[in-house]
């Protein structure tokens, strides 16, 4: 009995061991979402369209799957990404671009650098759709948990 309990405790303690040595290959998909509104661009416009982007992240591939609904804007889409890092109210370059086609539902995946990780789970990425009549961005929205 009493080496039934000793070895017990070395393989929970080995199995423990392993475990910490892994822990990304452990870790739990973040989700994440953004309401897109022509209030929240930099400046605001008074776009009427409107759009919401729900994403999940994946630590352990760093791969993060996004879909963009979108509707009413005032034309064709001609770009849409990820930009960052910015908190809401300021603005930042292309950080992640969104590929073709950008048709409502916009769906897509990308592996994300650990800095763009960090940025994520940090609140400071945004997601913007641009459009002929608004260049700099019709409607964007912060990611947010």
């Amino acid at each position: 009995m009493h080496k039934l309990l000793i070895r017990t405790a070395v393989a929970g303690l080995a199995t423990a061991a392993l475990l910490s040595l892994a822990p990304a290959a452990f870790a739990q998909a973040v989700n994440y979402k953004a309401d897109l509104t022509g209030a929240a661009q930099v400046p605001p416009n008074a776009a009427k369209g409107t759009g919401t982007l729900q994403a999940t992240y994946d630590p352990a591939s760093k791969k993060l799957s996004y879909t963009v609904n979108y509707k009413d804007l005032s034309g064709p889409v001609t770009a849409a990404h990820f930009h960052g890092p910015a908190a809401a109210g300021a603005n930042a370059g292309v950080a992640v671009p969104a590929a073709a086609p950008l048709t409502s539902p916009i769906k897509g995946e990308a592996t994300l650098t650990d800095a763009q990780a960090a940025d994520l789970a940090a609140g400071r990425l945004y997601f913007n759709i641009h459009t002929a009549a608004n260049p700099p961005g019709e409607i964007r929205g912060q990611v947010t948990k």
